[in-house]
């Protein structure tokens, strides 16, 4: 008998923990682990608390939703698939989180023509074989000053040879990896 594939995602802890995250039933998206939020929310314990946080590209809300629900102040979320804004919108509904921008755009094009602002938090979780677009987004947010110093930047990615760009002020603090994806966290000094 073929197991059938759940469509939601747990909210690990917070204020909202044990809630569901529904999501859409596609191959295209791939939220981040329970095992590997486990771990990011760890790491951000005593960063999270009244934060602001820019979700780069929010696919099922997961990271963001679990931010709001340790304590971020502020949630800035970006995705360009309408099907997954939809469901994202339901989830916000019912889950009545106030403090979340939810904005329907390409990042790169958004984070190119908006006002900067700088985020405490970045969550950079891109589709994994485009590290391409991992590498203009980082540049972006170093460049047009999204982040500021102290803000910490969250990179989840394919685990492969395949290099991320790492601007200067940037820190290694943590990095795991599983059998298939790679995950690490940068402080910009």
């Amino acid at each position: 008998m073929k197991k059938k594939k759940k469509n939601f995602i747990k909210i690990i802890s917070g204020i909202l923990k044990n809630q569901k995250i529904y999501t859409p039933k596609t191959n295209l998206l791939r939220p981040t682990t329970n095992y590997i939020k486990e771990t990011l929310f760890n790491w951000l314990m005593f960063s999270i608390k009244n934060s602001t946080c820019l979700d780069c590209f929010s696919g099922s809300g997961s990271l963001a939703i679990e931010s709001i629900s340790r304590g971020a102040k502020k949630i800035t979320a970006i995705e360009k698939n309408f099907f997954f804004i939809k469901y994202l919108k339901k989830n916000l509904l019912r889950l009545k989180i106030k403090n979340f921008f939810l904005i329907h755009n390409d990042c790169i094009k958004w984070l190119k023509n908006n006002k900067s602002f700088a985020y405490d938090i970045v969550f950079l979780d891109p589709p994994y074989s485009n590290i391409k677009l991992l590498n203009n987004t980082i540049n972006l947010i170093n460049k047009r000053k999204w982040i500021k110093k102290n803000s910490l930047i969250y990179i989840e990615k394919k685990n492969d040879k395949k290099k991320i760009y790492v601007p200067k002020k940037w820190t290694l603090l943590k990095l795991k990896k599983t059998k298939n994806i790679q995950f690490q966290l940068f402080l910009k000094i």
